[in-house]
């Protein structure tokens, strides 16, 4: 994936799929015309997000823009119906209640071979284009499924892996790889002699707050295997840019308090969380980009003033010794 990328700061629409909140549609196109106008040109979505909603926001704000100018990955697994639902009232394991703003329609998690070629059509028609760039496949992990994730995980191997397997083969997609937010099952696929993922993309696991996990296995795997990582939440769902939730909960008093010491060395250093947050995660040689969520334009603008902030090495040794960082992390700025 790096090498066709234009830039290593990306655009996750999950917020725009009415994540938390009913954000208003003229918002939502500005911050994608924000997005671009700063120079970002990958947009990562997926059916997921509002029930297909994220998705057709961002379609109708790139219908204006030439298609061979951005990069563009969304997410099989969940067939999006027209039957209707009470999105407060989907079972989402450990993620309930994340899109309760979202459109009605009901979302079906299918990962055989004809609902990845289904949900891609659907995918392709709200998006507004005649292709996907990257298909992830969406959520095939513990915190969606429990004891079954195993099961969901089976079911993709057999259909949705090879489907875009050869959908690679025959030029139509870049590449794929899986979308979750545990390190499990990337460390599964990477075990199969069968799978030849190209890029996944992993979100919240490799951020300040959690990352001691997907540098055991995941991160080296990744790079023997040749395979890019995209990092999602590099603010761990919104506690590290100011925010109050964690792993799409409110934050636990612990979380809150870990991030007030990070504050406070940023403050000391004249940096923003924001900054060294997003500079940590790209600073681990298998993370390709990183793709931050936003529904306001102005975050746009503090996004890219952050990947820009020179930090201090000072700042980098101070994390470490207070132990803030894993000692077997890469740092920015090349510091030991």
């Amino acid at each position: 994936m790096r090498h066709i990328l234009k830039g290593k700061l990306g655009f996750g629409t999950a917020p725009l799929g009415n994540m938390y909140r009913n954000i208003p549609e003229e918002e939502a196109m500005a911050t994608v015309d924000a997005a671009w106008e700063s120079g970002v040109r990958y947009f990562d979505t997926a059916p997921f997000y509002g029930a297909g909603l994220a998705e057709i926001r961002l379609g109708e704000a790139l219908s204006k823009r030439n298609r061979d100018d951005y990069v563009l990955s969304t997410k099989v697994g969940r067939i999006i119906s027209d039957e209707l639902e009470e999105p407060a009232a989907r079972d989402l394991g450990e993620k309930g209640g994340l899109f309760e703003f979202g459109r009605k329609n009901k979302i079906i998690p299918d990962y055989t071979a004809d609902a990845t070629l289904r949900s891609i059509e659907q995918s392709l028609k709200r998006l507004k284009t005649d292709r996907l760039d990257f298909v992830f496949i969406h959520d095939i992990a513990q915190d969606f499924y429990g004891d079954e994730w195993l099961s969901k995980f089976e079911s993709a191997r057999t259909g949705a892996f090879r489907v875009l397997t050869r959908l690679r083969e025959e030029g139509v997609i870049r590449g794929w790889g899986l979308g979750v937010n545990r390190v499990e099952p990337i460390e599964l696929m990477l075990d199969l002699e069968e799978a030849k993922p190209d890029v996944s993309l992993l979100a919240g696991r490799y951020s300040l707050l959690d990352h001691e996990r997907a540098l055991q296995r995941v991160m080296p795997a990744a790079v023997k295997h040749n395979m890019d990582i995209v990092a999602g939440g590099p603010y761990s769902s919104g506690v590290l840019a100011g925010g109050t939730h964690f792993e799409y909960q409110i934050a636990s008093p612990e979380i809150m308090a870990k991030v007030e010491k990070i504050k406070n060395i940023a403050d000391r250093h004249q940096i923003s969380v924001k900054a060294a947050a997003l500079q940590f995660s790209l600073a681990n040689p298998a993370v390709a980009a990183v793709v931050p969520g936003a529904t306001r334009p102005e975050r746009i603008e503090e996004d890219k003033a952050a990947l820009n902030t020179v930090i201090p090495a000072a700042f980098w040794e101070e994390m470490r010794e207070q132990k803030l960082v894993a000692p077997n992390a890469p740092l920015p700025n090349s510091v030991k």
